[in-house]
């Protein structure tokens, strides 16, 4: 039986509100009574072999009963061991089904018929931005040294995949990193950080309507991307201007600099192939086989990421009460169905990934199923559909506060949404 205490409930006017355990597990002074043993259900879900019940019943803020050690101990070592062969198998995989795709939209989609064509393009765009983004994520484990056992290896295919989807790889992996080292900081962390509800910006209650939600995630899902990359739009605040496009800017140090504009330049002769491309046939075709695919692509790393981390069993913490493990025990693993595998599993392994994020994504599902007893309530799983838990979730996650809502922190902040 896991120890860890029981999740308490929020108590926000909303669905929260709703929530309401079973029974607890445990008697007075902690000790199972003989009326009140769980069933097999109940253990499997402390366990963390099957899906919460209820995951919105919150994670556990106080410190696990366990290490980093102790959950690498329950890992089979060979998940682990990255395979140079193997990485580049799935990369093979991913370019031959773009260039399947692409060669349809080349010479095929433009001879169908009206109105054939109206139905086959948008297919075109779903199917190849998908599978772009199991590109981008191989591209992505290369920045974390979870692509092969050589670092200039990964460094090289990492900065020409990420280059061609125009994302600037060393800036991209040097900020990313730093996320890792500060996850669930509301201080320190670089990426969708919660802002307490005095930081909200004047028109917030305005938006907080359906009308509202749906301007606010289109606005996410179609811009965030490339305002995060060039404005930080949504990321760490810093006292002057960052981009990561910019070599001196805060988000960099000195050692960095020189790889920062290695990113810049590749990024500019991506777009002058791009250039010669639309020259040669049209900028219409271009943004039909390649620049729309790419918007699907960002708007999948911009949910991916947002559901990752944005959640209402999810702490924060301020500086005084956090520490590393239980940052990065505060991610969800999510189900998206199919799209799990074309997305290389990022999807629904995340916590792993951020425990571990060298190990290879073909290990992750194995190291998952290994971790999970030992994580116990520690870990959530939530296989809400992924639409509606993002609409539930930018109803519900609109700010940060202490639990006790009275704005005295304790160091720990839970999302609200009253306004």
């Amino acid at each position: 039986m896991n120890n860890a205490p029981e999740p308490r409930i929020s108590t926000q006017a909303s669905i929260f509100s709703q929530i309401r355990p079973k029974r607890s597990s445990m008697g007075a002074g902690g000790r199972m009574t003989a009326t009140e043993r769980p069933g097999e259900d109940d253990l499997r879900r402390q366990s963390g072999d099957e899906v919460t019940e209820n995951p919105l019943l919150r994670v556990p803020s106080e410190k696990p009963p366990f290490t980093l050690s102790q959950i690498k101990k329950v890992i089979p070592p060979h998940c682990f061991q990255r395979s140079a062969l193997r990485s580049f198998s799935y990369i093979l995989h991913d370019l031959l089904i773009v260039a399947g795709l692409f060669f349809l939209a080349f010479a095929v989609l433009p001879t169908l018929p009206s109105p054939f064509h109206l139905l086959a393009w948008p297919l075109y765009w779903a199917a190849q931005g998908c599978v772009l983004t199991g590109l981008w994520v191989i591209a992505h484990e290369c920045g974390h040294h979870a692509f092969s056992d050589y670092t200039l290896l990964d460094n090289v295919v990492g900065l020409v995949l990420h280059s061609f989807l125009l994302v600037p790889y060393f800036s991209w992996k040097y900020s990313h990193r730093r996320h890792h080292s500060n996850t669930g900081s509301l201080d320190r962390d670089e990426v969708f950080v919660p802002k307490p509800r005095s930081s909200l910006v004047w028109f917030s209650p305005y938006l907080n309507n359906p009308l509202g939600r749906v301007l606010t995630l289109t606005v996410t899902l179609t811009l965030g991307w490339p305002m995060y990359l060039l404005l930080n739009v949504s990321g760490r605040h810093y006292d002057r201007f960052a981009s990561h496009f910019d070599p001196y800017g805060p988000i960099y140090n000195d050692r960095e600099r020189a790889q920062i504009f290695v990113s810049d330049a590749s990024v500019l002769a991506v777009l002058y192939l791009f250039y010669r491309f639309a020259a040669s046939f049209s900028l219409t075709f271009l943004l039909r086989v390649y620049g729309v695919p790419l918007l699907v692509v960002n708007a999948w790393l911009v949910l991916i990421t947002y559901l990752q981390h944005t959640h209402p069993a999810l702490p924060h913490y301020d500086s005084s009460e956090w520490d590393w493990l239980r940052g990065a025990l505060a991610t969800v693993d999510r189900d998206y169905g199919f799209l799990n595998r074309v997305f290389h599993h990022i999807t629904d392994t995340h916590v792993a990934h951020h425990l571990f994020s060298t190990m290879p994504h073909y290990h992750a599902m194995e190291a998952t199923k290994a971790i999970r007893p030992l994580l116990g309530k520690y870990y959530r799983l939530d296989d809400t559909p992924v639409m509606k838990a993002m609409w539930r979730e930018a109803r519900e996650c609109l700010y940060v506060e202490p639990d006790d809502g009275k704005g005295k922190s304790n160091g720990v902040f839970w999302y609200r949404n009253e306004l």
